[in-house]
């Protein structure tokens, strides 16, 4: 279907279809983002953290189940150090098959 282009001129809308990028991948288990991203601060924002990251929303869910605050912020940016946690561990390599919009439960820890 033609319309008017704002201009003034006329334009095919087949022609407009611009490449979708990519989606970016989680920062947490790696897999590329779904349809949402949920952009996380590794630092958490009442720790001053600003810097954010892509991620499923089901990982962040376990970072902030299995984490606190405080040591989010001692991680700072550092993936490696929680990827160390058994219980984030098991779920990433649980989660590493699972498809981008994939979304459950997270089991509450037990403090």
């Amino acid at each position: 279907m033609a319309r008017k282009h704002s201009k003034g001129g006329w334009r095919d809308d087949e022609d407009e279809a611009p490449e979708a990028a990519p989606p970016p991948p989680c920062w947490l288990c790696g897999r590329p983002c779904g349809s949402t991203v949920v952009w996380h601060h590794p630092v958490p924002k009442s720790r001053g953290g600003r810097e954010t990251v892509p991620m499923h929303a089901i990982c962040q869910n376990t970072l902030i189940t299995n984490f606190t605050n405080s040591e989010l912020q001692r991680a700072g940016m550092d993936v490696d150090q929680l990827l160390a946690n058994p219980a984030v561990r098991k779920f990433v390599d649980w989660v590493a098959n699972k498809d981008p919009d994939f979304s459950a439960g997270t089991a509450k820890k037990g403090r």
